[in-house]
């Protein structure tokens, strides 16, 4: 069994190249090298979507919900191989599968973000994803992830 690491805000920066307002992931909970993840993302009133999506009635929407899921699974697979991103290394999110989604999800709401490495193969991860609010799911999805570099 993989010992289980937490990663604050600080080691997430250091495992993902993405920055506000694209960040998505607040916390690690557990993360397990070659298994898998548990994140948390804090979803407030003041996210840049809202104010359009929905006036009077934000909702988070369906594809920001999916890329935090697939952040998730990027932290994974940088732990895994235990590299961090640089302009040469990066994974990128290749692929989606049976994508649906449960219930909105809004302000006030923390998602609990999850993700099963279920095989790599030629260089591709697939993980089986779910996000969920107060134990109930909001959403899940099968993806894809590859690494890629430029020179």
């Amino acid at each position: 069994m993989t010992e289980a690491v937490q990663l604050d805000m600080q080691a997430i920066l250091q495992r993902l190249p993405h920055r506000y307002p694209f960040l998505l992931i607040d916390r690690v909970l557990e993360c397990r090298p070659g298994e898998s993840i548990r994140a948390l993302k804090n979803v407030t009133y003041n996210e840049p979507f809202f104010p359009g999506h929905f006036p009077g009635r934000p909702v988070m929407p369906g594809v920001m919900i999916i890329e935090a899921l697939a952040q998730a699974a990027g932290i994974l697979c940088f732990v895994t191989a235990n590299v961090f991103p640089d302009h040469r290394t990066q994974f990128y999110f290749v692929g989606i599968d049976k994508a649906r989604f449960r219930r909105p999800v809004v302000p006030g709401d923390q998602l609990l973000l999850t993700a099963q490495l279920e095989r790599s193969l030629k260089g591709i991860w697939r993980f089986a994803t779910r996000a969920l609010v107060e134990d109930q799911e909001v959403a899940h999805a099968d993806m894809m992830v590859a690494p890629g570099s430029q020179s």
